[in-house]
């Protein structure tokens, strides 16, 4: 898998919220390069709101990703799966 690097980075300053909020999938899917993916990591450590963003998107992707319960509503997971995959765009 080719690593993407960040085109708002010019320099090594810290990431900003904004930045981070950018390339948050990108990071989240594991294909940012690492010098990067380090500086996104740092921010989340650091950045309360954006590290429960961070964890937010993780847990729906996760929930997205697991099989249908049984009596659940089709058409709601559905919706909710469209949902992430919006998410991811």
């Amino acid at each position: 898998m080719k690593m993407k690097r960040a085109f708002w980075r010019k320099n090594d300053a810290p990431a900003s919220c904004r930045e981070v909020g950018q390339v948050l999938q990108i990071y989240l899917d594991g294909e940012l390069q690492d010098a990067d993916a380090a500086l996104v990591a740092a921010h989340l450590e650091d950045c309360r709101h954006c590290g429960l963003e961070s964890a937010a998107y993780e847990r729906i992707k996760a929930a997205l990703a697991q099989p249908m319960p049984e009596g659940a509503d089709p058409e709601a997971i559905e919706s909710l799966r469209q949902f992430g995959r919006h998410l991811t765009d």
